[in-house]
């Protein structure tokens, strides 16, 4: 056994071009800027199809991001997942594709509920037209969409674009008697796409609007995105939410007995919503009369858990994680995050596994994430998940230590700029600690991160620069820091995939063939 070894996520922190727009960069960084001075680091790819998405074109997130750091492997995911089972049609010939439509043609009306946009993150435009176009063709007479607007993913102010090629192909489709609209919709932020139960009434929020049709009442989405925009001076995120209404009533709610599919195909933010429609001992808010729709979700977004119990396309059995390889050793793990990145290193990270492969050797840590706008606390809980890695190393217990600071993505995602600075100050500090200890209790500490976002907080097109929220596709660092051992990275193009071959090979482990390689 080698040194025991530390794992940093810095979330949301890749190398950006030191401009106006690099909060990275124009943070107060002394031990970042020290390490990356000093220390043997390497950059790494961390979107687009070195974590297993269509292409290059796509960026990075934390579900992928996490699950290529924590398996070694590179894996279908997401977008191009959904993409392969539309484009060979086994979508289609899925039992419960086929039940859907034939409840959906049986008298009851199908609704599409996701985030509308082609961010690749959480869903993507072309799947939701893809399937409202097979179902006119397989007879669906009545289909109704509930739009989430983006501006997190793709370009902040956006959603008109989306909505305008939405509206197209739903007009094409209102014919032969059919009726195809959008029916409600909202800022992500505001209903619907709360993940980790951080914040219930999000969801209750997206409940109140998509099922019972209560909220502020417009003529078209395009009304009321245009009207809160003047009104509210609000990024599409943060829109309030919105019902389309037709002589004073809603154009469609969300009827019992109706079928209903949830068109994200990431999970984290898809849980929640879908407990609301699939149980029936669901207790977090009150859901009327409601008495159940046919379910299902683009994914299954939690295996263990059986979330959603329904399901369009099945998910990536990820196998040979870093965390099975470790039990098998016999080494002793600890993570720890606060909740709006705790799913990040223990689920994600285990290969979309809930629970812990040995009870024995694994202990998790949650610290609770306020609920609260992250620019108004940009150092969100960086301070306790510090206390608690420090009091892990100290107990001399784990080989394996691991933890994931959400803020550079979390409060990146924001926009403000000045928050993300500061929120970059507070994970340096934090990094500081951590080595400190490391040299005390004698650990070899490795700084990553999953994708980029801090690094890139302002995009310029048509020469005109805005603000961006959105993940970037920059590289981000891979740093070794030991001050007993003059480690050496090997020459070469590597990925997030590549860190976990290289933590087996410094504990001094064999990797498993199907593995990237490692970087020592």
């Amino acid at each position: 056994m080698e040194k025991p070894i530390v794992l940093v996520i810095m979330d949301g922190v890749g190398k950006g071009d030191g401009g106006a727009g690099d909060a990275v960069k124009q943070a107060n960084t002394p031990t970042l800027d020290h390490l990356l001075a000093t220390c043997p680091h390497t950059y790494l790819k961390a979107h687009g199809t070195a974590v297993g998405l269509p292409t290059d074109d796509d960026m990075g997130n934390s579900e992928v991001g996490h699950n290529a750091l924590g398996c070694g492997q590179v894996y279908s995911q997401g977008a191009k997942l959904v993409g392969e089972s539309i484009a060979n049609g086994t979508l289609y010939r899925s039992e419960t594709w086929q039940s859907l439509i034939a409840n959906a043609k049986d008298g009851h009306a199908l609704h599409f509920l996701g985030l509308l946009s082609d961010g690749n993150v959480h869903s993507n435009i072309a799947h939701l037209i893809a399937l409202l176009k097979q179902a006119k063709a397989e007879g669906v007479k009545k289909a109704y969409c509930h739009i989430l607007l983006d501006g997190r993913d793709v370009p902040a102010t956006s959603a008109l674009e989306y909505v305008e090629q939405l509206e197209n192909v739903l007009s094409e489709l209102s014919s032969d008697g059919c009726d195809y609209r959008i029916a409600s919709g909202g800022g992500r932020m505001q209903i619907t796409m709360d993940r980790y139960e951080a914040n219930w009434s999000m969801v209750e929020a997206g409940w109140k609007t998509h099922v019972q049709g209560q909220g502020r009442m417009f003529a078209s989405a395009k009304e009321a995105i245009e009207t809160y925009r003047a009104e509210t001076g609000c990024i599409d995120q943060d829109l309030p939410a919105f019902v389309i209404g037709e002589n004073g009533e809603p154009v469609a709610k969300i009827a019992n007995g109706d079928s209903v599919i949830l068109f994200n195909f990431r999970g984290d933010r898809a849980q929640e919503i879908s407990l609301a429609f699939d149980r029936k001992d669901f207790d977090k808010f009150d859901r009327g009369d409601y008495t159940g729709v046919k379910f299902a979700g683009m994914l299954q977004y939690d295996g263990d858990l059986n979330i959603p119990e329904h399901y369009l396309v099945q998910p990536p059995v990820i196998q040979n994680t870093l965390t099975e390889v470790l039990c098998k050793a016999g080494i002793h793990e600890y993570a720890v995050s606060e909740t709006q990145k705790y799913g990040h290193v223990t689920y994600f990270w285990n290969g979309n596994r809930s629970g812990k492969v040995c009870e024995d050797l694994e202990v998790y840590e949650e610290v609770p994430s306020d609920v609260i706008p992250f620019e108004q606390a940009p150092a969100m809980k960086s301070k306790e998940i510090t206390e608690k890695m420090l009091s892990a190393m100290a107990s001399k217990k784990f080989e394996f230590i691991r933890c994931n600071y959400p803020n550079g993505d979390m409060v990146g995602h924001t926009g403000v700029l000045e928050a993300v600075i500061y929120a970059m100050e507070c994970v340096d500090n934090s990094l500081k600690a951590i080595l400190e200890a490391a040299d005390k209790y004698g650990y070899t500490v490795l700084i990553t991160a999953d994708h980029g976002n801090a690094d890139q907080m302002t995009e310029t097109k048509k020469g005109k620069t805005s603000v961006r929220t959105a993940h970037s596709l920059n590289p981000v660092p891979f740093i070794i820091y030991d001050n007993s051992r003059a480690w050496e990275i090997k020459p070469g193009a590597y990925g997030l995939a590549n860190v976990a071959p290289t933590i087996v090979k410094m504990l001094g482990l064999t990797a498993p063939e199907c593995w990237e390689d490692s970087m020592v």
